[in-house]
């Protein structure tokens, strides 16, 4: 299969949903209908050149199944985020390099199921997808939403909330967690972390034993406390699904603290890296006191694809088929395609003189 490669799409509409907030909506051509085909929960990485730099982020799908030949993302703004002002800007009209869905955070529509999101900022995005997919495709499912801002006037996709707590009363239920403003009820006061999950779940307001599955989505903090804190009360870590959204560094070489990153048997002249791309094969030299596969490439003028280049998204993953490495971090690979042989380009760093890397590798 081949690698994915970004389509220029056209954007359908932009609704500004908080102060820092909007939802880009891409129209999707016919002819492309395929490739942007998704399973709910998954993301889209956009690519442009702002401030004279090629850069691509991720932001995750919040569309329903059902909105055919659209594709919608959230962007919130993030602090010294040039990629997420720049989205801003966006406007009707405008066309934007897009790569086809990717990701693992997934709710696959069928059957019957009981499912917690937990969701902070603009980590409802993938959990709307999820939400709104689940109650329209599984008549018998229930859905909880708890979702943690600053404030109201934080929140994004209120409207869409709200008719989905309209709609399906009995089968939906959606908490509003604030720690900057003070509601009515107070146990919805504060931040979402263990000691509020382990309240909440003592009130009977979520019953995270009784769920199929729970997903998370906010800032990586926020899911390590949530993944131990529902870990405590007796959630088997199969049933927990997280998405980690930091910010994308950029394809930025990982250094050691000296200056030079320590990697075991690497060669002082460079490594010869063979990439395997589109069944095509391109040479390469990396230095892994200096960069990875992913910066090597880049500087050399080979587009491999990528987009978060933090070691979480795995639009990288490929295959050693020759040689060995080590990677920096790995947030996204499972054990079983570690021990298949698949690294993380990103993250990879040679440690033969010779290494074989085959990107069309499933």
């Amino acid at each position: 299969m081949a690698a994915p490669r970004f389509h220029d799409l056209e954007i359908a509409a932009v609704r500004k949903q908080t102060p820092d907030a909007v939802a880009i909506t891409f129209a999707i051509p016919e002819d492309l209908s395929d490739a942007f085909a998704f399973t709910p929960g998954q993301y889209l990485t956009l690519r442009a050149t702002v401030d004279g730099e090629d850069m691509r982020r991720s932001y995750s799908i919040c569309s329903p199944l059902d909105d055919t030949g659209r594709r919608t993302v959230g962007v919130k703004r993030i602090a010294d985020g040039r990629f997420s002002s720049f989205a801003q800007g966006l406007k009707k009209g405008d066309r934007i390099q897009v790569m086809p869905p990717q990701g693992r955070f997934t709710a696959r529509i069928g059957g019957s199921h009981d499912y917690l999101l937990l969701a902070a900022g603009s980590g409802i995005t993938p959990c709307l997808s999820i939400a709104t997919s689940v109650l329209a495709g599984e008549p018998q499912s229930t859905v909880t939403l708890l979702y943690a801002n600053r404030n109201s006037q934080s929140v994004m996709f209120l409207d869409e909330l709200n008719d989905l707590k309209d709609r399906y009363t009995n089968r939906f239920t959606l908490l509003h967690m604030l720690d900057e403003e003070i509601q009515d009820v107070e146990i919805m006061n504060g931040r979402l972390d263990a000691d509020k999950l382990e309240t909440l779940a003592r009130h009977g307001l979520i019953d995270p034993k009784s769920a199929d599955a729970i997903y998370i989505c906010g800032p990586e903090p926020m899911i390590r406390a949530a993944s131990t804190a529902l870990s405590a009360l007796g959630v088997a870590e199969d049933r927990l699904k997280f998405e980690l959204f930091t910010p994308a560094p950029g394809p930025a070489p990982k250094a050691a603290a000296n200056g030079a990153a320590k990697v075991p048997g690497a060669t002082p002249a460079g490594a010869a890296v063979e990439i395997i791309l589109d069944g095509a094969r391109r040479l390469i030299t990396v230095d892994a006191s200096a960069d990875t596969v992913l910066t090597a490439a880049t500087r050399q003028g080979l587009d491999i694809p990528y987009s978060c280049a933090g070691g979480m998204c795995c639009t990288c993953r490929c295959r050693i088929v020759e040689g060995a490495a080590t990677m920096d971090e790995n947030f996204s690979l499972e054990p079983w395609e570690i021990e298949a042989g698949f690294t993380l380009a990103c993250q990879s760093r040679p440690t033969t003189e010779r290494l074989v890397l085959d990107f069309d590798a499933q």
